[in-house]
């Protein structure tokens, strides 16, 4: 089936309205406010590899952060203003100012993976966290999936009483009715059953039993203290399904199940069994020299459980339909943006590959990220993407440098905000873009990960391209010409760079990472 012949395609036109119906009103740009810092780093400090933080996620109640790191461990973190949500809500009802924003706290932490020597194909297995995502909870516990290059893990985390054996409460000293005990001095050799070979003084010597035996001896007795500690516990292993690095993992709305994807296939797992999964997505050509494009990302519908996207580093998204086949070979639509004749060069296909995917909470909308821009589509329009935003159009002239230090293939990923309102992408120097995507917004904003993130504002932002304006013709609208400076006038410093960034589920509430330190921002 060509997916072009959907019933479901309508002219942009018509895609816009729709999108713009339930938002007519203008909004007022978001000013942001710094909130938290975790793990910041001293003037000077040296970061050391393992510490860089590799994934972010929340939860869908927004009461807990999770984050991994290129060492292995994930670290959770739980709002502490949690009791005061429901009065928040309410008086986000009745329009009342609020001036308190989300607090979390350091919650615990877990190694979640190891290093690994792959000795079949001789190949070292990083402990790197590569995704994190939120499980639903159960029994006041915290369920989560992490993985790395190969292998997924499923972690149960719960708070559990310590429990103790207490002491028998013996008084050596003296005991009963003033006899005192005295040590054995008898060497004996043990023998088999129990005998003994030496003689010992034994009830003469060692202990004067008094009459009526020690008032003070008891049998030992379990106690549960008050005190209370984290456990995290791995329920199951889901490995050897992977041939390739596995860049993504998503669940699904059913609560059963969840996917993993690599560069040519796409799996399905049930959660409670790690012995099997089901292949529904290959990509992979009989001829290896035939491969044209890898997957780079895979996310299930929010709501709707036989529904999943996955991108290409050709800048394709598929939507696929799970109740069609067993394998999906064919997709149901395709949302790709054709190039204008005469614009392809040696970068094209490089800066097209799509980095992160990710839909809006009420499933109606992709946000795709790549190297220069971010990109907002409707399931219902595949004729083109709704609103681009330019994110790196000003590096357009130092592609080349871009590709000699292989900052060109870095990675950067996208969030939405709760109502949809909102998109949010990093860039480099630390810096991360917020941008309106309600029709007719002109709002971008330029932050940088620090205490004070309105330090690097941009005086003239660039608006994001509306509509379907032609790669052409975004092409000519630069943030900046000189090779030395980005969009902002500040020079370039490609080596810190903001990759991995979450919108909290329902606030306006950013977090991100910048190396080892995880900052948090409200608006």
């Amino acid at each position: 089936m060509n997916p072009r012949d959907s019933d479901d395609d309508r002219p942009a036109a018509a895609a816009a309205a729709d999108f713009a119906a339930p938002q007519q009103q203008q909004q007022q740009p978001l000013e942001w406010r710094f909130a938290q810092v975790f793990g910041e780093r001293a003037a000077g400090e040296d970061v050391q590899e393992v510490d860089i933080i590799s994934a972010i996620e929340f939860d869908k109640s927004g009461d807990h952060l999770a984050t991994g790191d290129r060492g292995g461990r994930v670290v959770l973190f739980e709002r502490t203003d949690a009791r005061d949500h429901a009065n928040r809500s309410e008086l986000e009802r009745q329009d009342v100012p609020i001036t308190r924003h989300p607090e979390f706290r350091y919650k615990t932490e877990f190694q979640s993976h190891e290093p690994e020597f792959d000795y079949l194909k001789s190949l070292e297995i990083e402990e790197k966290i590569n995704k994190i995502k939120w499980c639903q909870s159960a029994n006041n516990a915290l369920f989560l999936l992490s993985t790395n290059d190969k292998t997924i893990k499923y972690w149960k985390v719960q708070e559990k009483k310590i429990k103790q054996v207490s002491v028998m409460t013996l008084d050596t000293s003296t005991v009963g009715n003033g006899a005192t005990s005295r040590a054995s001095t008898s060497t004996s050799v043990p023998l088999p059953n129990g005998g003994c070979s030496g003689k010992s003084d034994g009830l003469n010597g060692d202990l004067l039993f008094p009459p009526g035996g020690y008032p003070s001896l008891r049998l030992p007795v379990v106690t549960t203290s008050q005190d209370v500690n984290l456990a995290a516990r791995c329920r199951r292993v889901y490995a050897h399904a992977h041939d390739y690095h596995i860049n993504s993992i998503s669940n699904n709305s059913d609560g059963e199940t969840f996917i993993s994807a690599d560069d040519l296939r796409i799996n399905l797992w049930n959660l409670e069994i790690n012995s099997q999964s089901f292949n529904i997505v290959d990509v992979k050509p009989t001829n290896m020299e035939d491969l044209t494009e890898v997957i780079t990302c895979a996310e299930f519908h929010p709501t709707h459980c036989n529904t999943l996207a996955y991108s290409s580093s050709k800048g394709s998204i598929r939507l696929i339909d799970l109740r069609q086949s067993a394998l999906c070979d064919n997709h149901s639509k395709i949302f790709e943006e054709h190039e204008a004749p005469g614009a392809r060069s040696f970068f094209t296909e490089i800066i097209a590959s799509i980095s992160d995917v990710k839909f809006s909470r009420d499933g109606r909308y992709l946000l795709s990220r790549d190297y220069m821009t971010l990109k907002l589509w409707d399931l219902n329009m595949d004729s083109g993407p709704v609103s681009t935003f330019q994110v790196h159009e000003h590096l357009r002239p130092r592609l080349c440098d871009l590709y000699e230090n292989d900052s060109i293939f870095d990675k950067f990923e996208c969030c939405l905000s709760g109502d949809g309102r909102h998109v949010a992408t990093g860039s480099y120097g630390n810096l991360f873009r917020v941008f309106g995507s309600t029709p007719g917004s002109t709002e971008v904003t330029t932050l940088e990960a620090s205490r004070n993130p309105m330090r690097r504002q941009m005086s003239n932002p660039n608006r994001p391209t509306r509509g379907t304006m032609t790669s052409m013709a975004r092409g000519v609208r630069r943030g900046g010409e000189n090779l030395g400076v980005d969009a902002n006038g500040n020079s370039l410093d490609f080596s810190t760079k903001l990759l991995h960034l979450a919108w909290h589920p329902t606030e306006n509430s950013i977090a991100c990472a910048a190396a080892n330190s995880l900052y948090m921002y409200y608006a």
